[in-house]
This record gives structure tokens, C-alpha cells and sequence, in this order.
């Protein structure tokens, strides 16, 4: 869902080839890798069965806040950022990215959560972000935590153009213990693939989070 200055110049540079390749005589001329798919592609993984049944009456990108309250959710302050691109690295004006993930006791806005009379009633637990002509997102967030049955913290997010959903995916964190053990970042086979959805690399989603008083943010 994003990507970096190296794709970039990547691309500009097969546009060339192509051209001076059809100047020589046509696409024969052109190397077989550079047909190669240029970015790699957030791979799809399963909605889950938490997506609200019942949407908030906020559905703003802070999540910490709801409304004009003024009492934060409990967690670690996360702020969420990357880019929605398509497959030739353009981006994606006026796609709706949804997210939602469980607060810190692993409670989902959801009836049938686990845990539903601890759940933390000033966390938002959904957001939603319109992006604009450089296809940028922004959410403000708590660190995803574990809970039974999945090992590895993450958050859903779902990216919408229109009436169609694009796709659906999760967000994992780098490292985590317990990634390894987590039936759905298992089920993610390609090596590439599964850095993208657990790693803050520029062809994947980027995540930075601290502590909210005054502690340097750090990427996770």
C-alpha cells in the first residue's frame, strides 16, 4: 500500500527502455524482468468476525477520542500512516480505508466479543480516512495487543472505492513473539508478502508508535 523513491525511479526507468526498446524494433528488444510486476501487493487475509454489527456514532481517524470527550482510551498512543497506491505505484484519490482492532483488553466493538463487560468504553475501536490526490491515510490509535486464540496483535483495515471493496487485509507488528504462532500471519506463505503485513518497510504499510507523555515515537 505504499511505496518509495526507488520504485519510483524504477519506474521511470522502464518507461525508457520500453521506448528505446520500440525505437530498436519493438518489446523483443526489452529484458523479461522488465515485464516484472513493479510493487509488490499487500496480500488479502481474512475480514474476522469482528467487524462491527453496529457502527459508532464516531468514525472519525482518532480513535483514542470519542466525540468531544475528553478521557483517552487506554493503551500505547499509535499513530498509523502509509499510502493507498495501485499496482503501477499511482495513487489511490478518494478511497475510504476503514480500520478497527480491539482495545487493551482485546475487546471488539462487536456484541459477540470476548470480554465484553471489560471493554474499554473510550476506545473507538473503528475509523475511518478518505484519502486525497497523494493517497495519503492517517490514524491515531492504541499499539494492538494479543488475545486468546490470536497470538500475534494486528489491526483490520479494508480499503473501499466507491461501492467496491479494493481489499482486506491486516496489519501485524514486526518481531512480535507471537507472530509465529498466529494461524493467519501462518497462512501468509510468501516471504515478501509476510513482511509487508508485520514489517514498516516502504512497500508496506508504516506504523510508528510512544508513549503519549512526551516519549519518542518509535517504529514497530
Amino acid at each position: 500500500m505504499a511505496t518509495n523513491a526507488w520504485a519510483l525511479s524504477r519506474r521511470r526507468f522502464l518507461n525508457r527502455v520500453a521506448m528505446a526498446a520500440a525505437a530498436a524494433g519493438g518489446a523483443a528488444s526489452l529484458p523479461a524482468w522488465a515485464f516484472a510486476e513493479e510493487l509488490t501487493r499487500t496480500p488479502p487475509q481474512t475480514e474476522g468476525p469482528f467487524y462491527p454489527d453496529r457502527l459508532p456514532l464516531d468514525t472519525d481517524n482518532d480513535l483514542l477520542i470519542i466525540n468531544e470527550t475528553i478521557t483517552p482510551a487506554v493503551g500505547e498512543v499509535t499513530h498509523l500512516s502509509g499510502r493507498v497506491l495501485d499496482a503501477r505505484g499511482e495513487p489511490l484519490r478518494n478511497a475510504l480505508v476503514e480500520i478497527w482492532q480491539c482495545d487493551q483488553h482485546g475487546a471488539y466493538l462487536h456484541s459477540g466479543t470476548g470480554n465484553r463487560e471489560k471493554r474499554d468504553k473510550n476506545f473507538q475501536g473503528f475509523g475511518r480516512f478518505l484519502t486525497g490526490g497523494d493517497g495519503q491515510y492517517y490514524f491515531r490509535t492504541i499499539k494492538p495487543v494479543p488475545y486468546p486464540g490470536r497470538p500475534a496483535p494486528h489491526i483490520h483495515f479494508k480499503v473501499k472505492k466507491g461501492d467496491r471493496d479494493l481489499i482486506v487485509s491486516q496489519l501485524m507488528i514486526r518481531g512480535h513473539e507471537g507472530n509465529v504462532r498466529d494461524g493467519v500471519f501462518s497462512g501468509v506463505r510468501n516471504v515478501v508478502a509476510s513482511n509487508i503485513v508485520s514489517k514498516g518497510t516502504e512497500i508496506g504499510i508504516r506504523i510508528k508508535s510512544g508513549r503519549s507523555r512526551g516519549s519518542r515515537a518509535t517504529r514497530v
